[in-house]
């Protein structure tokens, strides 16, 4: 007589779901302070990863459980409530550069760029550049950083130079007109600013930087004060032109108040 051992139970597999936000415009301790709530509403079976670099954020949510169709559910749940929470500055809800995200709309619409860069130093041509299949848009950049360049290669009036200064409104939004018609590009971004750590004044402190962007007739321009090392603020001036030109494709950009450097 032959005795049958029983049979182990077989255990599901755990499951994985993986949802992302990337978001622009926080800095970490801003960031800590709108997430407590949401962060203390998650399941243990829930895990989140915020990874925050020159206010760019990438939030990532993990879960992992046997109930395939309960865990999606609710990882669809909490993903919406986190597109909820940072409805104004969402740049993907996938896991994408700011780079890639600009990458796709310029093909989505067929367009093309170029780029005019003073305190940048090459930083926005570099990280248009990372992203395959960038030569279908990307057409080109002027390191303008020295005033000759400026009023020499992007026609930048020099009295524009001379009245304002090379960080200034009237000289960034002309960068952007100058290189997109050098270019023949429809669209394009302009930044000059004082990366630092030396050159500031006490109107124009170190990370001040002017940005303009273009695209086909449309222009805007902002001055943003950035903190950090040099590197932080070329990246965050970076960072912030390539969003600013995000928005006006999708034609959410928001006018930003008027400011006055002089």
């Amino acid at each position: 007589m032959s005795i049958q051992k029983p049979k182990k139970r077989k255990t599901d597999a755990s499951h994985t779901e993986t949802r992302h936000v990337v978001i622009y415009g926080y800095t970490k301790q801003e960031l800590a302070n709108v997430m407590r709530h949401f962060e203390s509403q998650l399941p243990d079976f829930v895990k989140i990863t915020i990874d925050n670099s020159n206010l760019v954020t990438k939030i990532t949510l993990t879960g992992m459980d046997s109930g395939v169709e309960l865990l999606r559910f609710q990882m669809n749940k909490f993903h919406q409530n986190l597109n909820d929470i940072f409805s104004e500055e969402i740049v993907s809800r996938e896991d994408k550069s700011v780079s890639q995200v600009l990458g796709e709309l310029l093909t989505e619409r067929d367009l093309t760029i170029a780029c005019a860069e003073s305190c940048t130093g090459g930083n926005l041509a570099h990280r248009i550049t990372q992203i395959p299949g960038s030569s279908a848009y990307f057409l080109g950049s002027v390191v303008s950083y020295s005033n000759d360049v400026k009023a020499d290669v992007l026609k930048v009036p020099r009295r524009e130079i001379a009245t304002h200064g090379a960080v200034s409104q009237p000289v960034a939004i002309s960068m952007a007109r100058g290189v997109a018609r050098l270019m023949r590009s429809d669209c394009a971004i302009a930044t000059t600013g004082i990366a630092g750590p030396d050159g500031g004044t006490r109107y124009k402190p170190v990370g001040t930087v002017w940005i303009a962007v273009k695209c086909r007739d449309q222009i805007v321009s902002e001055c943003i004060h950035f903190k950090g090392s040099r590197q932080e603020v070329i990246e965050s001036a970076t960072n912030h032109g390539i969003v600013m030109l995000i928005k006006l494709l999708r034609n959410n950009y928001v006018l930003q108040d008027d400011f006055y450097d002089e």
